[in-house]
């Protein structure tokens, strides 16, 4: 009897205590958990809020060099990658004559030729009736006159036939215009024609054949676009760093120089134009066309206090943040108004409200 008595006593406890953890376990489940937050310490430091502007690396100097005269290129002298001088030769030009104006100035050339023959048969007459004085002086220095006429009118006919022929005369060879020379100093980029390839000058019908180009490749700028939500926030003068993204882990100062007073559309978004003259030192070769980012600073702040942006309240035209006053019992938070500066998109500058002792509340931390 005893021992079913104590077994009796024995399920009941248990039915007892498997009743009470339930429910302390049910209450326990049904209260909500504490939220445990992250801390932020604000801190000392710079803010720098910047916008970045995507373009190319470019010689401020590139220009085509066309010819002026119209022919064929008959020998080019210099190829892309090689450097050029101010005035030098490039390629030559051979010209190929209309043949009614060829035959017009060698038609010249032969009556020249017979006049000049003439004039030299005449004078020789004359210069030696002056020496037995049977002519007076004024017929001897008229005489002379008319063959000087007929040997530069002899000369000016062969100049136009080789002009007409060859496009070049022997006497001005050195500065004849179907040498091509380069217009300023730099490096050829592009020299898209060969032997054979017909040219024309330019005129008010055409821009001309494009000979070479030619770019000065020691000062070279950046040319890229800007939002128009930012245009308003850059001036000329403004520093700006610019990387490129086939020079890893280089980059170089530059000085924004211009801005377009005018926008372009560019997918549904009006885009300003600006250019930055580029320092590139001399050991570092930047090729024309590499594409490249601009870095400008829009806004700065130094050595001020700062928190991550994430930490502030914003209510109306109010700012706050709260401040942990109790850690001991669960976190507790004292909810403070600030005043806050610019941001940098990640944090935000604090101008008043708080202190670097002050551990601030900064999002929910995972569990």
């Amino acid at each position: 009897m005893k021992t079913k008595k104590y077994l009796k006593i024995a399920v009941l406890v248990a039915v007892a205590a498997i009743f009470v953890w339930t429910f302390v376990f049910l209450w326990q489940k049904s209260r909500p958990e504490a939220i445990v937050y992250n801390l932020a310490t604000p801190e000392v430091t710079d803010l720098e809020k910047t916008t970045v502007a995507t373009g190319k690396a470019e010689p401020r100097d590139e220009g085509p060099i066309k010819p002026q005269i119209s022919g064929i290129i008959h020998q080019p002298y210099k190829e892309a990658g090689q450097t050029v001088r101010k005035g030098e030769v490039i390629a030559k030009v051979k010209v190929i004559p209309e043949l009614g104006t060829l035959n017009s100035a060698e038609s010249r050339v032969r009556l020249a030729e017979i006049n000049g023959a003439q004039a030299e048969t005449d004078f020789r007459r004359l210069e030696a009736l002056h020496r037995d004085g049977l002519i007076s002086n004024e017929e001897y220095e008229k005489g002379r006159v008319t063959l000087e006429q007929a040997r530069e009118e002899l000369q000016a006919a062969r100049d136009n036939r080789d002009i007409v022929r060859d496009g070049i005369t022997q006497s001005s060879a050195d500065i004849s215009s179907t040498l091509i020379r380069s217009t300023i100093d730099g490096l050829i980029l592009d020299v898209p024609v060969k032997v054979g390839n017909s040219v024309i000058m330019a005129n008010t019908m055409n821009d001309g054949t494009t000979i070479a180009t030619v770019a000065d490749m020691n000062d070279l700028i950046f040319r890229g676009n800007i939002d128009e939500t930012e245009v308003g926030r850059v001036h000329e003068g403004m520093p700006v760093k610019i990387t490129i993204g086939a020079l890893q882990d280089m980059s170089f100062n530059a000085a924004l120089e211009y801005i377009a007073p005018k926008a372009t559309e560019e997918n549904g978004a009006n885009q300003f134009e600006i250019k930055a003259a580029l320092q590139v030192p001399d050991t570092v070769t930047i090729r024309s066309g590499y594409s490249a980012n601009a870095e400008i600073v829009l806004e700065h702040a130094r050595q001020t206090l700062a928190i991550p942006e994430g930490a502030v309240e914003f209510s109306g035209d109010s700012t706050f943040v709260y401040v942990l006053t109790d850690s001991v019992n669960g976190q507790q938070f004292e909810r403070r108004p600030v005043r806050v500066g610019m941001s940098d998109g990640i944090r935000i500058a604090i101008r008043d409200g708080i202190t670097t002792t002050d551990r601030i509340r900064n999002g929910e931390k995972e569990q």
